[in-house]
């Protein structure tokens, strides 16, 4: 238990100090002489000051002029400095007195029986001496109290100092922790029981429990090798229960995309094992068309940039001449698919010979957002060609910028004649591999120009030339090389002298006089487009 007897000394010093001390003021002797009267009167004058009172508030007369300043002079700070601190002590003794009282010891029941005797003594001990703390300081406090109604005078007061047994408490306390121990003891002795008895109990079933070990083990091994079993058939039902709805989302999707593409939906893809049978009407589809082909290949390409192990932010996507064998509005359909599923590709290359196409496409990277820039190497879309050339007696591609006629304007023609000006209005020869290409070039141009002069021809390129109003020499040599050296990938047979390609140059003018004489407004409309285009690659 815890409890501090008070210090005994220490409170006889602190009274015999305070009964020595007296207050010096004006006394009033009838007030010194009636301590009963002096308080009374003391809490007269406080409710007086506070309220300001001219008038008795007992009898409600005039108070006498001098009287309120003779009170207050007897009941000056000093008095009440003497005062505070001793209501104070008072105060803190009879605390000390109430601790004494309420302090609680253990039951003696609690305890083992060979501990009840001393327990006892020691707890009468404790008693006794707080009852001799508990008279002691109800004396202190009535001398107090007395010296409180005393204040002027000096007042002599003998307080026995009491029989105190300050080993009273710490008797207790020794006794409570033998039963304490002797509790710990007797757990600790429980246990050791009880571990002996255990072990008795196992040592009698040991081979049993062995047995029943080995056999819960291999039950455990067999447990473990069941559900590692089904744990693995559950994957591979996971597997191909996702394979199987990975398919048919797609077919379904790629499905709706060929009814939306082709306007019917009598060609369908349906899921089989790992892959998909085409059917049309129901059933296997045979001979498709190569532009059915074509439709179904490039739909499902494009679905497959959607599959999740492709990063199609991060990725590269490639569409080599994807509307070949397409008509013009399957052409159409498929550039708005192409267009859809590559937004947000990484990077986008699409290759095409199809000028129909080649135009969307162009278009749609003309309103790129920064495609205007000056600088090329800025711009998010490049345009490039092929160009055939001639190394070594060889034919060849080379990868090029892309002829700034054809990226500007909408005509696969203002290319072509582009190519013929050019080559024709050059001061120098070209080298003879070079010429090569120009026949190819130049009956293009002029099978396109005739196309539209002269819609109601039908024929072979000679019967629209000989329409032509033309100096007759010319026409005929424009035929004869155009027949001779177009659509030729090699050197002609010996009989052909190569020194013909020679002439390209003054064929190529004669063509370009040719087209001139039929349409003079459109032909300066075509030279000024082309040199004006010269002009601002020479400034870029």
């Amino acid at each position: 238990m815890r409890y501090d007897i008070p210090d005994i000394g220490e409170i006889r010093a602190k009274v015999s100090v305070i009964l020595r001390t007296t207050v010096v003021s004006e006394a009033i002797d009838a007030l010194k002489a009636d301590p009963e009267l002096a308080e009374w009167t003391q809490k007269g004058l406080t409710l007086h000051r506070d309220r300001k009172a001219q008038r008795c508030l007992f009898c409600e007369q005039e108070l006498p002029e001098n009287r309120l300043p003779a009170l207050e002079a007897h009941f000056n700070a000093q008095y009440e400095q003497f005062i505070q601190p001793l209501d104070r002590l008072i105060g803190n003794i009879e605390a000390l007195s109430r601790s004494a009282a309420e302090v609680q010891v253990p039951n003696k029941a609690e305890l083992y029986p060979d501990l009840t005797e001393e327990y006892q003594t020691a707890e009468a001990g404790l008693k006794e001496a707080l009852n001799a703390v508990r008279r002691f300081l109800d004396d202190v406090v009535k001398v107090l109290q007395e010296k409180k109604t005393r204040p002027f005078e000096q007042m002599q007061a003998e307080i026995d100092r009491p029989p105190v047994n300050t080993e009273a408490i710490a008797k207790l306390n020794a006794v409570i922790r033998k039963h304490n121990q002797a509790c710990d003891d007797f757990e600790t002795r429980v246990s050791e029981a009880r571990m002996s008895l255990a072990l008795d109990m196992i040592a009698e079933v040991l081979e049993e429990f062995k047995s029943r070990r080995a056999a819960l083990q291999r039950a455990e091994e067999e447990l473990q090798g069941a559900e590692g079993e089904v744990n693995r058939l559950n994957k591979k039902i996971t597997q191909l229960e996702r394979e199987i709805v990975e398919h048919r989302r797609p077919a379904e999707e790629l499905n709706e995309d060929l009814r939306k593409y082709l306007g019917h939906d009598e060609l369908r893809l349906e899921v089989k094992h790992t892959g998909y049978v085409i059917s049309r009407g129901g059933v296997p589809a045979e001979a498709l068309s190569e532009g059915e082909m074509t439709a179904i290949a490039l739909l499902y390409f494009l679905k497959s940039l959607q599959d999740r192990q492709f990063d199609l932010a991060n990725g590269v996507v490639v569409l080599d001449d994807p509307v070949s064998s397409l008509d013009v509005s399957a052409l159409y359909l498929a550039f708005g698919f192409m267009r859809e599923r590559t937004e947000g590709a990484g990077q986008l290359f699409i290759l095409t010979h199809n000028f129909t196409f080649f135009r969307q496409v162009r278009n749609w990277f003309h309103h790129l957002k920064g495609q205007r820039k000056r600088d090329p190497s800025d711009r998010p879309a490049r345009f490039y060609m092929l160009e055939c050339r001639r190394d070594g007696g060889q034919r060849c591609a080379a990868i090029c910028q892309l002829d700034p006629l054809l990226e500007e304007y909408e005509s696969e023609y203002h290319y072509l004649f582009a190519r013929v000006y050019r080559a024709a209005s050059t001061p120098n020869p070209a080298m003879l591999e070079q010429n090569y290409m120009l026949p190819n070039v130049a009956r293009r141009l002029l099978e396109s120009f005739l196309a539209f002069r002269q819609p109601a021809t039908s024929g072979d390129l000679w019967q629209k030339v000989k329409r032509v109003n033309f100096d007759e020499a010319k026409k005929l040599r424009i035929v004869r090389f155009l027949h001779t050296h177009s659509h030729s990938d090699v050197v002609g047979e010996p009989q052909h002298d190569p020194s013909l390609l020679a002439e390209a140059g003054a064929v190529l003018k004669d063509l370009l006089e040719l087209i001139e004489a039929q349409d003079k407004p459109h032909f300066d409309a075509m030279v000024e487009l082309v040199n004006r285009q010269k002009v601002e690659e020479n400034q870029g």
